[in-house]
């Protein structure tokens, strides 16, 4: 019986050196793929998978069964109004509506870069969501996601933060940026591909894509892919004021939002599309006044098949390891 006992224990230490083993492996290779942001994300909200559904899956937000009808549906703007939070700060949401009823809406800030500097930033961890940014930053008065990066939390583009320059010395560049200095902001449109001349001098500046509407008035995204998220984006008009943008819903694809957009009364000379999906995540603050979105909503279509993305812990936020703040000159 003792021998046995000893067999037993043993072979029990063993299945567990495996298991620390295995478990160690795992560890090593998120480490090595994704670094900190790899365990933040499955900490976080347990991971990410798709599902297939159906284009009238209940799990779909309203918007997105809609955009899913066959023929697609024509959006048109409803009824606006800007509101003054702030000296050259305004704010207001771009009901959007098909066949007479409100399929989605745009939350919408207008700002006067004289008044407000810009601010791109990187959390590399993925520690940081709208929450905690508002905690990191509680100067500023806008935040919202930025533009693309990569497994492991860093700019997967041209990418400049308080005058540190990040992201790739090589890259090809034909959509925008978005650039900013001590003199003001703007919209630059790329298709030139000299991203380097369009950031030299800036002190925060980010290249994204794809280029919604274009110096020349154009939409600039020509095939409409049926990819379906939360949406943000970044404009200026034709007064030089930038335009901020963020969809409470996910009923556009791109090419979508870009005709949407030339067509809306936002009245825009160049609009660049930022990262997508449930990090697409917005707040406003003043006082008196707060608005917070929190992203939720990307499907694909693969095959003629919906694919929707989920994830473990439903009521979790996602970390957005870049964002653009705007904060008031003087503070």
């Amino acid at each position: 019986m003792k021998i046995r006992s000893i067999l037993k224990r043993r072979r029990l230490m063993a299945c567990l050196a495996l298991l620390l083993l295995a478990a160690a492996g795992v560890c090593w290779f998120i480490w090595e793929r994704n670094g900190a942001y790899g365990f933040n994300v499955l900490w976080r909200r347990g991971g990410t998978y798709w599902v297939n559904v159906e284009p009238d899956d209940p799990r779909l937000s309203p918007g997105m069964r809609v955009a899913l009808t066959v023929p697609a549906p024509k959006a048109t703007s409803g009824p606006m109004s800007w509101q003054e939070r702030e000296k050259g700060f305004e704010v207001a949401e771009l009901p959007v509506m098909v066949d007479g009823r409100e399929v989605d809406s745009i939350l919408l800030a207008r700002i006067d870069p004289a008044q407000y500097r810009f601010v791109v930033r990187n959390a590399p961890a993925g520690d940081k969501g709208i929450d905690e940014w508002e905690r990191a930053v509680p100067q500023a008065r806008l935040i919202v996601n930025g533009s693309f990066f990569g497994l492991k939390g860093l700019p997967d583009t041209p990418f400049i933060s308080e005058g540190t320059v990040m992201g790739p010395s090589r890259y090809n560049a034909r959509a925008g940026a978005f650039v900013a200095d001590e003199h003001g902001a703007g919209v630059t449109d790329l298709r030139d591909g000299n991203w380097q001349q369009a950031l030299a001098g800036a002190t925060n500046a980010m290249v994204s894509y794809p280029l919604l509407i274009g110096d020349d008035g154009q939409t600039h995204v020509k095939t409409d892919s049926r990819w379906l998220a939360n949406r943000s984006f970044i404009a200026q008009d034709r007064q030089g004021r930038i335009v901020i943008g963020t969809t409470k819903d996910a009923f556009f694809s791109l090419a979508r939002l870009a005709v949407f957009l030339k067509e809306s009364p936002l009245d825009l000379k160049v609009a660049l599309n930022l990262d997508g999906g449930p990090l697409a995540c917005q707040s406003v603050r003043f006082p008196g006044y707060e608005r917070k979105l929190y992203a939720l909503w990307e499907s694909q279509m693969v095959d003629d098949q919906v694919k929707l993305l989920r994830w473990p812990m439903s009521d979790a936020t996602w970390a957005m390891a870049i964002v653009l703040t705007v904060e008031p000159k003087n503070d």
